[in-house]
Formats: structure tokens, C-alpha cells, sequence
């Protein structure tokens, strides 16, 4: 039986100042129909760059072969661009891609966007495109189809626009759909049902999947095989069961011990050194070498073979048989338990936010309730997570705790003093923000020695050569080494952006930080530094954060106390181990029950898929 997709030593290389920068090497990958590829690995490894290569979206500086790139028996590569574009593009293999915000246009409507394509290929009418799109938009779970049909992207939720991405690439019925990380930064409620409506959409249609993801429990969930990359090679591959089970590779088994499960107690997640190279010359070695614990001298003098472990999994490595995974407890001193009596570093007592709109310049005035009676406190020393969905209030209450918003009734103190009495100075010496992007929470245009001493600036504390101390000081408590104090934000690597973000939010020696999502824009290896890093602080500096996010497992990992909110209000709250594993309320179990979990192997569940 041929395969859908038969894609065989692909290489591309990119044209860059100083030479050719290899971003793929013997990439082979195979797909049946009906069948869903998860392909992981950190940023930089050449997943999204897999995907463009397939869909002859590479930018003008690149090359690209390979000595078979079939799809459904034929070959893509005897394709003129002008063929590819009318009879596959879109047609027969489409795509959903990373943000979309970014891959809608925000002038043009729903409709128009849904419609365009086929309209203009000449595939449907005008009217039967528009019954399609509302069909498919209905299919997909928006309320209303028809009247969304009007209206444009900004007026929908992330997990609606998400949703019309996918409805947009099923216009064509396409036979193959590639999915680049489509549930980056949406709730575990919306990420479960579009990841449900992926599976619906692959059985219904018997449609093949690529899906490209950085969460690996996401891919152990809802993909058949695995393909692992780095640096431009994939370096395992197989079912997902065995890749992602019983990993054969030390970088595979590296990703996962960087991963927080909520089916095991917190310990010392298993971060990388280093980061994925840019490979400017052919390699002669094994590319992971420079960063695996258990290299050999071998590692580095010539590239490993290909070896299979199982049927249908193999892998390129020196070694015989797979590493004993290197498992760190957590240190005594971090150990989670209940908190003893300490001072009350945040205190938040019946918060109400109410916020007024009207429809049109004379419409009657509506009120929205954000905030419904909101009481909570955090401790010294302590770590509290706030979970819940988009709108439920969070982000609405961390601004108040940062006395950024005034509340339309009730007060927050810090150390027992209202926040309404603090000067701007003040308050920034009691708590500061780490935002969720470190992209672009930080001035491209300011070295990282200003970037970090800006607060000690704006509250006037020093001269010139203290300023530079106190900044080398906090570069030490964050790990960051001193040879990048003159660096800009573009130099360096996604952690190392989050870690300044940290420094310069600990260069006041602050009572508190409010951590918004810090590690969602994160890479798997990348976000246990960071939560490895919070650990440290904590102990070295009895720090007290207030932590927001959507990922359970981050919760776990990293939390003492639990608060759930809904609906503006705080509808569970508890010690961590009680609220993960003995909810008490319907919603939290709800929110844990769509959070990606691994789980232990079963067999007959492997046969059904």
C-alpha cells in the first residue's frame, strides 16, 4: 500500500553572510492515511522548517532536496511552483499555523478569509463556499457560524481564531494537515478541544497529521509515531508508545526528564546545558555530542550509524543500549509542605472590579463584573498558582496586586499596609512583574547592563558604579554568565531572556514577584531551567511569588498553594498536592481532566489506534 507522504533524505540548506547554514539533513519521514506524525524537539531543531520545506513556503535564500519527496505516489518534486500551488497547495495538504493572530487578516472578515480560496480556484461558487464555511464553522464549535461570518479576527477569542484556522485549511478537504504548534498558549480546556477536534477531523476525513509541538505529553497523547529532532536530523523515531516510553536517544530521554508530571512527585527537572547549534559546516560527529552526558570519545570523531532498538524504532547513537535516566530528587530545603505561620508578604481582602461599556456612542451602558469578591493572601517564602481560563479574572486581579489598577471596591496590603498609600517607589521595592514573553518584555535597543539596572534608575538608588555591581550581583543569582553584560537581547538565547527579565525584576530586592506565564513561550528544556532557577531563588532569597498560568504540571512542580478562579471568583483554593489530586470543586476537575498527562502504556488502547 503506498503511503500518503514519503519524504526521504530531505537537506536544506539557507544562504547566510559567512556560508550556507545546513538547517536540514537526511530528514526521512513516512505517514499513512488516517494516521497523525508528532514531530518534537527544541527551537532551532528543524520541525517548523520541515513543514515549510513540504509546503515550498522556504524563504528565497534556501535549497532544498532530497532524493524522494512522494505524496500519495506522486512526486512533488517534478511539480512546477505554478502546479504545486493550484493542484496541491491548499487542495490536498494544508496547514494550520503557530499564532493566529498573526495568520489572519485583520481587515478582511471571517467570511471573506473562509471563502476566498475556494471562490477563486474556481472549486466552489460563492454560495456554496459560503455554506461550506459556515458548515465547517459550525463543525469546528463556533456559536453563531453565520453571524461570525461578518465578523473580523480581532472580535474572537484565541481558541475561536484557532478554531477558524482549522476550518479555513478544511475548506479544500485536504488530505493531509500539518498543524504547527496549534495549541501554544491557550487554556487546557480549549487546547483538549482542539486537540479533540484534530483526532474528530483525522478519523472523519481518514486524513493524515503532522502535528509539531514542544509538549511532549500533548504528542504522547494524540499521535500514532514520533519523530525527534535536533539540530536539522531526526535523531529518533517510531511509535509514539515506544519513542516516548522507553527512549532510546539521551536527548529524547533528556527532553522528557525536563518535563514537570503531575503523575510524579516534584523533583529536580532534568535541564540541558547549552542550546541547539546552527550548523554553518557539514557534520562529521554526532550533533548532540556537545551537550550529552554521556558522550565518548567516539561522539566526536565520526557521525553514529543508525541503529533499531524495535520494529519501526530507530535511532543515531554510539551506544548499545539506552542510559539510565538520571533522576534528582528535590533538595530537602525545597521539599513542598505546608507553610508555616509567616508574615503576610500580599493581602488581597474582598476585591470587586466592575467594569462599564456601552454598544454604540448612545447605547445603554452595560456593566461587567471582572472581579466578584475576591479575598486571598500570600506568605513569605511561599508559592501561590492561580489557575483558571481566559477571562476568568486573573491577569484582571494580578494588576491590582501590582497596584497598576485601582479596584471599584476593596483594598490589598503589602506587609499591612495598603497599596493605596504607597508611592510608585515603594510599591516597585515590594513586588515586580515577570511577563509571559521575554521576546518582548525587553527593549531591543538597551544592553543588558541597562536593561536590569533601569529599576535601581527610576527609584534613584546609587551612583553609576553601584548600579553595575548591584547588576552584576543579581547576573550571578540568575545564572547568567558576566560576558554577556554588554549584550543586546537578540544575542541571546529564549532562556537567557527570561533570566534577565528575572534579574531585572530582582535587582530591588523585591518582597514578591507576579509571575504571568513565565514559562509558556518556553521550550521544554528551557522552561525546567527556569523552574530549577525559581527553586534556587526561593531558598536563597525566601522569595514569595504569586505564579499565573495554565499548565498543571508547572503547578505541580513549582506550587505550595492552589487558587482557582471562574468567573471572577476564587472558587477552590488549597494546598497544592490536596487541589491537584483531590479536587473538591467540578470546574478544577474539569481543568485537570483536559490537562495532557503521560500515562503508563495500554496495550488494547494502542491496538485501537
Amino acid at each position: 500500500m503506498t503511503a500518503l507522504l514519503d519524504i526521504q533524505n530531505l537537506e536544506v540548506t539557507l544562504g547566510v553572510p559567512g556560508g550556507n547554514l545546513f538547517a536540514l539533513r537526511d530528514v526521512s519521514l513516512t505517514l499513512e492515511r488516517g494516521q497523525s506524525l508528532g514531530i518534537v524537539g527544541e527551537s532551532g531543531s528543524g520541525k517548523s522548517m520541515t513543514a515549510l520545506a513540504l509546503m515550498r513556503l522556504l524563504p528565497r535564500v534556501a535549497n532544498a532536496t532530497a532524493d524522494r519527496m512522494d505524496f500519495d505516489g506522486r512526486e512533488l518534486r517534478e511539480l512546477s511552483d505554478a502546479a504545486f500551488a493550484t493542484g496541491i497547495l491548499g487542495t490536498r495538504i494544508a496547514m494550520i499555523f503557530q499564532e493566529p493572530m498573526t495568520s489572519l487578516n485583520p481587515v478582511y472578515t471571517i467570511g471573506r478569509q473562509m471563502t476566498e480560496a475556494a471562490v477563486m480556484r474556481g472549486a466552489l461558487s460563492a454560495r456554496k463556499a459560503r455554506e461550506r464555511a459556515i458548515a465547517l464553522l459550525e463543525r469546528v464549535g463556533i456559536p453563531d457560524p453565520s453571524g461570525r461570518m461578518g465578523q473580523f479576527p480581532h472580535q474572537l477569542s484565541g481558541g475561536q481564531r484557532q478554531r477558524v484556522m482549522i476550518a479555513m485549511a478544511l475548506m479544500l478537504e485536504p488530505e493531509l494537515l500539518i498543524a504547527d504548534e496549534p495549541t501554544t498558549a491557550l487554556d487546557v480546556t480549549v487546547q483538549a478541544q482542539i486537540l479533540d477536534l484534530l483526532d474528530d477531523l483525522r478519523r472523519e476525513f481518514n486524513m493524515g497529521l503532522i502535528l509539531i509541538s514542544h509538549d511532549l505529553a500533548v504528542v504522547a497523547e494524540r499521535t500514532d509515531k514520533v519523530a525527534v529532532m535536533y539540530g536539522g536530523e531526526v535523531i529518533e523515531q517510531g511509535k509514539a508508545a515506544d519513542v516516548l516510553r522507553t527512549p532510546a536517544h539521551p536527548y529524547t530521554q533528556s527532553l522528557l526528564l525536563a518535563i514537570p508530571r503531575l503523575d510524579q512527585p516534584p523533583r529536580r527537572l532534568g535541564a540541558i546545558p547549552g542550546i541547539v547549534p546552527s550548523i554553518m559546516e557539514r557534520p562529521e560527529a554526532c550533533i548532540f555530542a556537545p551537550r550529552c552526558a554521556h558522550r565518548r570519545e567516539t561522539c566526536v570523531e565520526k557521525r553514529p550509524p543508525e541503529k533499531s532498538s524495535m520494529a519501526d524504532h530507530v535511532y543515531r547513537c554510539i551506544l548499545e543500549t539506552p542510559p539510565e535516566p538520571r533522576i534528582e530528587a528535590l533538595p530537602a530545603h525545597l521539599a513542598r509542605g505546608p507553610q508555616a505561620e509567616t508574615d503576610i508578604v500580599i493581602e488581597a481582602k474582598e476585591i470587586t472590579q466592575i467594569y462599564t461599556s456601552r454598544r454604540g456612542l448612545f447605547g445603554p451602558k452595560r456593566e461587567l463584573k471582572a472581579l466578584d469578591n475576591v479575598s486571598l493572601t500570600v506568605r513569605r517564602g511561599e508559592t501561590l498558582a492561580l489557575i483558571g481560563e481566559s477571562g476568568s479574572g486573573k491577569s484582571t486581579l494580578a494588576r491590582i496586586l501590582l497596584g497598576l489598577n485601582e479596584p471599584t471596591d476593596g483594598r490589598v496590603t503589602m506587609l499591612g499596609r495598603p497599596i493605596s498609600e504607597l508611592s510608585h517607589i515603594e510599591r516597585a521595592s515590594f513586588v515586580q512583574p515577570i511577563f509571559q514573553d521575554p521576546y518582548s518584555s525587553l527593549n531591543p535597543r538597551r544592553r543588558l547592563s541597562e536593561i536590569i539596572a533601569r529599576p535601581l534608575e527610576l527609584s534613584g538608588n546609587g551612583d553609576a558604579a553601584a548600579r553595575l555591581a548591584a547588576v552584576r550581583d543579581v547576573m550571578d543569582l540568575v545564572r547568567l554568565p558576566k560576558r554577556l553584560l554588554h549584550a543586546y537581547p537578540s544575542q541571546l538565547s529564549g532562556g537567557q531572556r527570561q533570566r534577565v527579565a528575572i534579574a531585572r525584576a530582582l535587582v530591588t530586592r523585591p518582597e514578591a514577584l507576579i509571575c504571568d506565564e513565565p514559562t509558556s513561550a518556553l521550550d521544554v528544556s528551557v522552561q525546567a531551567q527556569i523552574l530549577n532557577l525559581f527553586d534556587d531563588l526561593r531558598a536563597e532569597m525566601n522569595l514569595t511569588t504569586l505564579l499565573i498560568t495554565h499548565d498543571m504540571a508547572v503547578v505541580h512542580q513549582a506550587a505550595d498553594r492552589v487558587a482557582v478562579m471562574l468567573d471572577g471568583k476564587i472558587v477552590e483554593e488549597g494546598r497544592a498536592a490536596d487541589v491537584l489530586h483531590a479536587p473538591k470543586n467540578d470546574y478544577t476537575a474539569r481543568l485537570l481532566s483536559a490537562a495532557p498527562q503521560f500515562h503508563e502504556a495500554d496495550p488494547e488502547a494502542e491496538m485501537a489506534r
